[in-house]
Formats: structure tokens, sequence, C-alpha cells
């Protein structure tokens, strides 16, 4: 009788079990979890990693790769590019050049807004140099696309928000992850560059001009040549349907390794590609029954979570910093960085038509995977002036509280946005239910279908393009809480 083989699983074994088998767990209670519940994949999914990692049970034996800070860069770097190329998708045709009003306030004013106030909490909170503080407040002055698909795709909590605020979150999520970059680089050549005349250099011409501009020239030019391409190569019949989805995908990793070998910026050349490709409608016609945002949402970003709740540095929150001061922070910024800028800018941003839509979109500023990306350009950037951090994070050198305060910081704040954003359907699901009479209540929390509190409804408004091409002056009827109001 043979003996039992010894198993020597790894934790490159155990990570293909213990993904695959939450996923399959997800995908097996999916509309449980996101239409009657309201949650999210993104909080699961980091509760998944944190309780699987090194702070639980540590079955992947994490210890050795998680802190492998280049392979963290470069996982954020081809999840979030994909993502920013799916807004495109979701996106109505020609959308950027009918809202451009309504993007150029959040992404101008709105974030340097947020910019400047982040950086005053972590230099007055956590007591670190002004520099420093800049440099992680440029890391969290994106909202994230990947928190923002989870709550604002395919669920019935984001059919109860009016469709314009929808799409100028998510439109606003795909662009400003790579708007961001030059925030970064103002505060990182600060401290990199010997004069003013060399950070003007490097910031106008390298970051302005190349990354950002050549970027979006570049990512639009791909667009329209792929989509070009695809639409003959289909009507001549040299292409099947079911390619659509893989040439979706391998299009926006192209353009992210577009933006990546040429020193672009990533992310600007990834969402102007997938904006472009999807610009007349064409391609979202032909593969609206896919559902191709809601499957990348379901494999990639699902596994990032994980991932990350497994490589959260628990211990340098108690060693290097405060956590009470952590904690703090993180909700100052969270209550600061959007919202009080969103409801002053409400006036003259024309998606947001009610004092409610305008505090949910100030609200609904979530920090992700963009984030982590950012962070570690940063730490690459001071640890050796490229854009690929080392695989661990010196020791001794130069800009070293920027080096080792980047990442516990910015992995913990993002934590406390994952659980604060990934849970807010849920929250406000059963508060409305509960603020209702009884007899107009569902027969289970969050079960309602009426639009949020306050939000007005899309069916009684103007379609959406004669809305944007009225005059401001005009007459229009909102229905709120159930009445109407003159616009």
């Amino acid at each position: 009788m043979g003996s039992i083989p010894d198993l020597e699983p790894s934790g490159t074994h155990l990570t293909y079990l213990v993904l695959s088998f939450f996923l399959i767990l997800y995908a097996l209670f999916s509309e449980l979890i996101r239409n009657r519940l309201h949650l999210s994949e993104p909080p699961l999914a980091t509760l998944s990693g944190i309780a699987f990692g090194p702070l639980a049970v540590d079955i992947f034996g994490s210890a050795e790769w998680r802190f492998q800070d280049n392979i963290t860069q470069e996982m954020a770097r081809v999840i979030t590019g994909v993502q920013v190329f799916a807004v495109g998708l979701d996106l109505p045709s020609a959308y950027v050049k009918k809202h451009w009003k309504g993007i150029a306030v959040l992404l101008g004013p709105n974030m340097i807004f947020g910019w400047c106030v982040s950086a005053v909490l972590l230099k007055l909170v956590l007591s670190l140099q002004w520099t420093t503080a800049f440099i992680i407040a440029a890391t969290l002055t994106p909202t994230d696309p990947v928190l923002s698909a989870s709550v604002l795709g395919e669920a019935k909590f984001s059919m109860r928000v009016p469709k314009r605020l929808r799409h100028i979150l998510a439109a606003e999520s795909g662009c400003n992850d790579g708007t961001a970059f030059p925030f970064l680089y103002a505060a990182v050549l600060f401290v990199t560059q010997k004069t003013w005349a060399d950070w003007s250099k490097q910031f106008f011409l390298d970051v302005i001009l190349w990354q950002c501009t050549l970027g979006i020239v570049l990512g639009a030019t791909i667009g329209v040549v792929a989509n070009r391409s695809l639409r003959y190569s289909e009507s001549q019949g040299y292409t099947q349907e079911s390619t659509l989805f893989v040439f979706y995908f391998l299009l926006a990793i192209f353009s992210v390794g577009v933006g990546s070998t040429f020193g672009l910026d990533d992310f600007l050349v990834a969402f102007s590609s997938g904006t472009a490709f999807c610009w007349d409608g064409w391609f979202h016609e032909k593969t609206q029954r896919m559902k191709l945002p809601s499957i990348i949402d379901l494999l990639l970003n699902s596994s990032m979570f994980v991932y990350f709740g497994t490589i959260i540095p628990w211990t340098k929150y108690v060693d290097n910093l405060n956590g009470w001061r952590l904690l703090a922070c993180t909700v100052l910024i969270l209550l600061f960085r959007r919202i009080p800028s969103i409801l002053a800018l409400k006036r003259i941003l024309p998606e947001t038509k009610t004092w409610s839509e305008a505090f949910f979109a100030g609200h609904f500023g979530p920090m992700g995977v963009g984030a982590m990306f950012l962070a570690m350009e940063a730490r690459g950037q001071l640890e050796n002036d490229s854009s690929t951090p080392d695989p661990h994070p010196p020791t001794s050198g130069p800009h070293l509280e920027a080096i080792q305060a980047l990442w516990p910081v910015v992995s913990f704040i993002v934590l406390g946005s994952i659980m604060v954003h990934g849970f807010s359907a849920a929250a406000m699901s059963v508060w409305g239910h509960l603020s209702r009479h009884p007899k107009r209540r569902a027969s289970v929390p969050g079960g309602e279908d009426e639009r949020l509190g306050g939000m007005a409804d899309d069916e009684s408004l103007m379609d959406e393009e004669e809305f944007n091409d009225s005059s401001s002056g005009e007459e229009e009827a909102v229905q709120g809480n159930g009445h109407i109001r003159v616009g």
C-alpha cells in the first residue's frame, strides 16, 4: 500500500485556491449581495484578503512577497488603466464634448481644493513636513474608477441615482487619475529639483506637454484607429462577436503599455483611448448585452482588493505613525476633501440640480487603486529618480520621511475609503428605508425602488442631450420628494 504523498502547497498555489473560491462564492450570491444587501465587491474582497493575510491565518505565506512594491505598482497600473478605459464604454457617445464644463469644474477647482485641504490635514494631524504632506495629498486627489464602478455600475442602488449624476461621477473618475499626475509631480519635483528653472523645465516640458498632452493625443489616436479598424473588419465579416471582449480588453492593455513604454501618463492615454474608441456609440451598441465592465469588475478588481488586504502594513501603523492620529486624519479627509468644494461649486456644476445631489457627489469620491499606484510612482521618483520603486523601501538616504510615510499613510486612508464608500450604498438604503413612513417601506431594508431622497428623477427631466443644449435660464421640472421644483 503506497504512502500518502507529502503536501507542499506554495503561497502561489493557495492564492489560486482562495481567490477562485472567493469569486465563485460571490458569483453564487451576487444578486443577494449587490441588489438586496447593496454591498459591493471591494470591501468584501479586502476583508477576505485581511482574513487570509498575515494579520490572521496567513495561508498565502505572504510575508515573503507582500512588500514587493514594484509588483504592487504594476498590478495597480494595469487594473486602473483597464478601468479608466472601461469608463469610456459606459459613457454616452461624445459625452466629454457635451459635458466639458462639469468635467472641467471637477478636474480644476475641485481637485485643487482637495489637494490643498488634504495636505493641510496631513501636516496638522500627522505632523509631517509640508513637502511630504503635499506629495501624499496628491496621491489622494483622484477619485478611484475601480471603487466608483463597483457602486455606480450594474446594481439596483445605482439605478436610484440620476443618470446625469452617475455619468459625471464616472467621467470624473476616468479622467482624474491621469489629471493627478501634474499635482503629484509638482510636489515631487519641488523636492528633487535644485532650482525653480529646473522645476519649471521638468514640470511644463516633461509632465504637462509630454506626459499629459501627448498622452491625450496619442490615446485618442489609438482609440479612433481601433474603432475604424474594428468597424471595417466587422462589416467585412472578418471578426466574430465573441472576439469583441478580447479586442476591448487587449486594447485597454495596449493603451496602458503605450503610455508606460513612452513615459506618458498611462491613465490619460487609456481614458482618451477608451473615450475615442466608444465616441460614436457603435461598440456600446454591439456589446450592450455582454456586460463587459461587470466582468472586469468581478475578475480583475476583486482580485486586486484581495491582494491589497494581504499587504496592508499593520505594524507600520503602530511603529512609524500614531494609529489614532491616522484614524482622525482619515475621517477628516473623508469629510473635508470633497464635500465642501462640491457644495460651493454646485451652482456652476450643471449636473447637480439639488443640494442633496451635490452632497452625494461630494461624499462619493473614493480613494483606491489609483492612489496605490500614485504612491508607488512617488516612491520611485524619490528613491531612484524613476517611475518604478525599489522592491523594498530604503532605510537611509534623502527624502526618507516621505518615502517611509507614503505607503503606510496612503494604504490606511485607502482602507478607510474602501470601507466607508463600499458600505455607503447599504447604509443609505437602510437609512432611506427607516426614514420612510411604515406604509411606504419595502418588505426588506433597502428594497425601495424610489430615487434617493431629494434627488431628481431623470424621467421627469428632459432628455440628457436636450438638457445640456438648453439655455441655463429655462424652467425645468424636477421631481424631488413627491413635489415639483423649478430649476
